[in-house]
């Protein structure tokens, strides 16, 4: 059985020679650019364990592990244009270095290249595994619009609840279906898809819960990205909803007019009101509660040992990324 770090190294290779046409040379160019740092590959190392763990075929899985990717970082593209986010990976984004309209072509293009890939796959239940994967890309749709409304009804009136299914459409289900989606290449019981498809889920919400952690209080050298990114663009994340619950109503006027601030010391004016208030440790705590919800599917798959240490060991290196 081929390692976790054995088949990133096989999909980056595989990744790499991706053909693109020389021209437009600003369109691909762009495409190579942020394809090149894609940071540690984790949907489509899902779908190549996914099929690994139950010996599935190696050429097909890769096709459905490149769409996966491609379609990830279309995902990424349009987000870092809607969030005006001026890097990723510790690198400029694409609508930085090569303008809006460019970037907005590179999603577009990203995202027909996904459909490409998936198509060419020829195992027998090949509709089946479409299916999944352009439903699976509508809901990832659908969460990043609840997003954009949920950063419109304004601070104070999004419940946890509505968030928590709105990282369910936007983050988990992609992960989810990764994994669903390798397995399904090797064509095992639709119980199994649905045991994988649930450790999948609520590994993708711990790891959006973790991410909230770390684009607050994470390192920039290295996270890659600028602190208090959520903060600065007033997005209700769980920890700014949990604290408006948690706050007494002193502390809730010091959060809110913490947010409204347009300085420098916005950032470090509410981590500090989010830590009076302990919703990072909250935050934690429920990171290893979908953690755990993870870890009880892995128990009831039929594999070897070897195969569920695997995942297990892979949803903790996910979830124990520091802050």
């Amino acid at each position: 059985m081929k390692s976790p770090e054995q088949l990133r190294n096989l999909f980056e290779e595989w990744l790499h020679d991706l053909p693109f046409p020389p021209q437009p040379a600003n369109l691909y160019g762009a495409i190579r650019y942020f394809l090149a740092n894609g940071g540690k590959r984790i949907r489509p190392l899902l779908c190549l364990l996914g099929n690994e763990l139950y010996n599935g075929p190696g050429t097909d899985v890769m096709h459905i592990a490149t769409a996966i990717e491609l379609f990830h970082n279309y995902s990424l593209v349009h987000d870092d244009i809607m969030d005006n986010s001026p890097t990723r990976r510790g690198m400029d984004t694409v609508h930085v270095r090569y303008g809006k309209p460019t970037a907005i072509v590179v999603g577009d293009t990203l995202l027909i290249r996904s459909v490409e890939e998936i198509n060419r796959i020829a195992v027998p239940n090949r509709n089946k595994i479409i299916g999944l994967f352009l439903k699976t890309a509508r809901e990832v749709c659908e969460g990043q619009q609840m997003d954009l409304d949920q950063e419109a009804a304004g601070i104070g009136n999004v419940t946890y609840e509505d968030y928590l299914h709105m990282i369910t459409r936007k983050t988990a289900v992609l992960l989810a279906a990764s994994i669903t989606l390798g397995a399904m290449a090797a064509q095992v019981s639709s119980y199994q898809q649905e045991l994988l498809y649930s450790y999948g889920k609520n590994l993708g919400i711990a790891f959006q819960l973790q991410d909230d952690l770390i684009d607050a209080f994470g390192d920039p050298a290295k996270t890659g990205k600028q602190q208090g990114g959520d903060i600065i663009e007033n997005k209700n994340t769980a920890l700014l909803i949990k604290a408006l619950e948690r706050c007494n109503p002193q502390q809730r006027q010091l959060l809110l007019d913490a947010m409204a601030m347009q300085s420098p010391d916005k950032v470090p004016a509410v981590l500090t009101i989010f830590k009076d208030c302990g919703v990072d440790l909250w935050a934690k705590e429920e990171v290893g509660i979908y953690t755990d919800y993870a870890f009880q599917k892995i128990d009831e798959l039929s594999m070897p040992e070897e195969g569920r240490n695997i995942l297990r060991s892979l949803a903790t290196q996910l979830v124990a990324r520091q802050a």
